[in-house]
């Protein structure tokens, strides 16, 4: 079966000087600075969907108080590098090994092994000098409502290789977020060739090309599902997580396509900024976050896989359920990190509409 349905009961990256991003980090984090005592400034690619909201308010019981500051992955990425030599944040989760490996290369995080360090597979963080520690699993899917969809295709490029699903899918143009460049990452993974254009085939480039030109751009603002709802399109891609409270909200029944050769898969990863003055309030914070009792309620109510094995018995069945059924597209995530930016900016450059 290569499509299943889920059920649910209930960088070119953005360029910036380092001025203009520490004139913004200033006015998002106003209250960070040199205090050690003052609130505690984390970053985030993951604060969507109430994520934001519910994290600062469970800290704020647990007795941490934070400040949330959020931006698309790639973004935030460039944005702790950028202030490395006077950080403004202070903690940052949700970024997947990719990011936290370059902040590693930059010197941008230091390394803490959390109290909850033997309740996950290190290996899924970063097993040689714990820098960076898992904490949620995620998979990269192409979804649909099967209320109104019923001739889904087995594998990805059947989206844009038959005209039959021409216009009918969504594409995330916004190649600074971390989700749209996973999804170029897969488009590129079986086509690397040393001798290509930036280390990839004519044949990986023409996929990318038509993937872009056959799909329907997305919308700034508006919900891949209610666009699902209304008819503007049939698919589009979305983290796993997203799947539950988008059923709940619009009544949909989502679908997953699983290709062949699998879905991208990432882990989001936690780790304390380099050079904070609040580095034991940030320890405090990973060791609160990344607890088997934070978790686990973290999962039930965003629909999370968590990491930690013993958060993960309170994980939604129907979310365990897909995640260990969906094969892992095989992405050499190393050689990705090296090349992304040069990938992100010719797609940008020639492919984008």
């Amino acid at each position: 079966m290569h499509r299943r349905t889920f059920k649910t009961a209930t960088v070119a990256t953005l360029i910036l000087s380092t001025m203009v991003l520490a004139s913004c980090a200033s006015a998002d984090a106003g209250s960070g600075g040199g205090d050690a005592d003052g609130t505690l400034i984390v970053y985030t690619n993951s604060n969507g969907d109430g994520r934001g909201e519910w994290v600062t308010a469970q800290a704020k019981e647990a007795g941490i108080d934070i400040e949330i500051v959020g931006l698309g992955g790639a973004d935030l990425a460039n944005r702790i590098v950028a202030e490395k030599n006077n950080p403004v944040g202070d903690v940052v989760f949700g970024l997947n090994n990719m990011f936290f490996e370059t902040l590693k290369a930059e010197d941008a995080v230091t390394a803490y092994e959390p109290a909850w360090a033997g309740e996950v597979d290190q290996a899924s963080g970063d097993p040689e000098d714990g820098v960076f520690w898992p904490l949620v699993e995620q998979a990269i899917v192409t979804v649909y409502d099967t209320n109104i969809v019923t001739d889904a295709p087995d594998e990805m490029s059947d989206l844009w290789e038959d005209a039959a699903y021409d216009g009918r899918y969504e594409v995330n143009t916004v190649l600074g977020q971390a989700t749209p460049q996973l999804v170029l990452a897969g488009l590129l993974a079986p086509y690397l060739d040393e001798k290509g254009d930036l280390g990839v085939s004519d044949k990986g480039w023409e996929q990318v090309e038509a993937y872009f030109a056959h799909g329907s751009p997305a919308e700034e603002g508006t919900d891949l599902y209610a666009r699902l709802t209304r008819g503007d399109v049939d698919f589009g891609v979305l983290p796993s997580s997203g799947i539950t409270s988008r059923d709940a909200e619009y009544g949909t029944t989502t679908g997953v396509i699983s290709p062949a050769d699998g879905v991208p898969y990432v882990t989001e990863q936690i780790g304390v900024i380099a050079g904070t003055p609040r580095e034991a309030k940030a320890e405090e914070f990973i060791d609160w976050f990344g607890s088997a009792e934070t978790q686990g309620a973290f999962a039930a109510e965003f629909s999370s896989y968590p990491v930690n094995e013993k958060a993960r018995a309170q994980a939604l069945p129907a979310v365990v359920e897909l995640i260990e059924s969906l094969p892992k597209q095989d992405i050499d995530f190393a050689l990705t990190r090296e090349n992304i930016g040069a990938w992100v900016e010719k797609t940008e450059l020639e492919y984008l509409p």
